[in-house]
């Protein structure tokens, strides 16, 4: 491939260490799921003092995942991948197979009336917590970086 590679996008070639997990489209999986992720992450040690916000924003998007690409339903999965590159960073990315979403379509939810609302915080977190965040695949797919 030419050119320069697109944000949040790592050279398999180049990752310390990479974990993938299938998780079942059910709450109770996201604790254990998590715990995981972030024991590889730790070990990776690519995002050294940012655990966090890289916990944080794993949890919210894993949520997201399992609540509205899955709807509730153990009977899907969730795909979630972390990789390491020492240069860049730690890459996370979970896939659910909802139909999508506009991110854009999503409110602010610090702004006005928005502010009282019980949920639609996530996608806001998850983009303060990270130091990129990008959307794919109809919104099914989100890609976060941590330097």
């Amino acid at each position: 491939m030419t050119g320069e590679r697109p944000r949040c996008e790592f050279d398999p070639d180049t990752l310390v260490s990479r974990v993938d997990l299938t998780i079942p489209g059910d709450v109770g999986a996201i604790g254990p799921a998590v715990e995981k992720i972030m024991a590889s992450v730790r070990e990776m040690g690519c995002a050294a003092g940012k655990e966090f916000e890289i916990e944080m924003a794993l949890t919210e998007a894993l949520a997201n995942a399992v609540v509205h690409g899955c709807e509730h339903d153990p009977g899907k999965d969730v795909q979630v991948c972390a990789g390491c590159d020492p240069a860049r960073g730690i890459l996370i990315v979970v896939r659910d197979p909802g139909p999508g979403f506009d991110p854009s379509q999503v409110p602010n939810p610090v702004v006005g009336e928005q502010v009282y609302r019980e949920g639609g915080r996530g996608i806001y977190l998850i983009n303060r917590l990270m130091d990129e965040v990008q959307f794919e695949r109809g919104g099914t797919e989100i890609r976060m970086l941590k330097r």
